[in-house]
């Protein structure tokens, strides 16, 4: 345990350093406002990554309406900056906490459900959570809510980031993520070792819904915007590419995931009639080649940290 503690002290201070070195070279002007925004989506796409890694790969389900609960969390984030007047602060809590009671309110029933037939009912809730937005005129219907104030910097997004990070890892090593653990690997003998599966599952689709939403109040909140077209079934497809692609059920695979797929869309930006082409013909070669994802279910850094063990 202490040598556990010692690698996340280690995590914690190279995560300082290197949000000091990024930090540096954005007051410098040597990352320009294009890169910049890159590195932003890329801690945004982050939080959506682990969260949905949190349901999919710790828990075994099989969710593709993740971007439901980005737009809830980056209307209510929007409606009390905007609508309310009040703090930023209030309303990442106020986003956060909103999207995970859907999350729960909406995994009591569907979370029932198995395979495909789950990915169907978390489509469609998606889809239904954003057509409601779509015709509620408060909001700002089909033109999407204008005039949010740019309260998201690098700062934030970064260290809400990382704790995001640890608090998925420390829930995966928790007695309820070990639960979690055990219905992925086989829902029936948890469920004949007395393990509440209904309970864990809804659990874990809580607390990512709820993250989801935190990441859709920063995505508000730096691009002046709520719009319902941001937050379409594809947006969750997205989510679910860097989740896949970095291995479920790895950590580390989903931040690499996060990581590779928002750069492969800023590199091709200069190339719009042939992105999406060599986007998915890149994706293809990469799952022929590691259909399991690039870590599988390992983590890089339990890996690291055994081999100092061994040392």
């Amino acid at each position: 345990m202490n040598s556990v503690r010692k690698f996340d002290a280690a995590a914690l201070c190279a995560s300082a350093l290197l949000f000091a070195v990024i930090q540096g070279l954005i007051f410098a002007e040597i990352i320009g406002p294009f890169w910049e925004l890159n590195i932003i989506l890329i801690c945004i796409n982050i939080i959506l990554a682990v969260s949905l890694n949190l349901i999919n790969g710790y828990t075994g389900q099989f969710s593709i309406g993740h971007a439901g609960f980005m737009a809830v969390g980056a209307y209510t984030g929007a409606v009390i900056t905007v609508k309310l007047g009040l703090p930023f602060e209030l309303g990442l809590v106020v986003a956060t906490i909103c999207a995970g009671i859907l999350g729960f309110l909406i995994g009591l029933p569907t979370l029932r459900l198995d395979g495909d037939y789950l990915a169907i009912a978390t489509l469609g809730l998606g889809e239904i959570i954003r057509i409601c937005i779509l015709n509620i005129d408060y909001v700002g219907g089909a033109s999407g809510l204008m005039g949010i104030p740019r309260m998201t910097n690098f700062t934030y997004v970064f260290w809400i980031m990382m704790f995001v990070i640890f608090f998925i890892k420390n829930f995966k090593n928790s007695a309820p993520g070990r639960c979690c653990l055990a219905i992925r690997e086989n829902e029936i003998a948890a469920d004949t070792m007395g393990i509440n599966t209904t309970k864990y599952k809804v659990m874990a689709f809580a607390l990512g819904a709820s993250f989801a939403g935190t990441a859709g109040c920063l995505f508000s909140h730096y691009f002046f915007l709520a719009h319902p077209a941001s937050f379409t079934f594809m947006r969750s497809f997205d989510i679910l590419t860097m989740v896949v692609l970095g291995g479920l059920g790895s950590m580390t695979g989903s931040i690499t995931g996060a990581i590779l797929l928002t750069f492969i869309s800023a590199f091709l930006s200069d190339f719009p009639e042939w992105r999406m082409i060599i986007y998915s013909v890149t994706m293809i070669v990469l799952m022929l080649r590691r259909p399991q994802g690039l870590f599988g279910n390992k983590e890089l850094a339990a890996n690291m940290f055994k081999f100092g063990g061994k040392k």
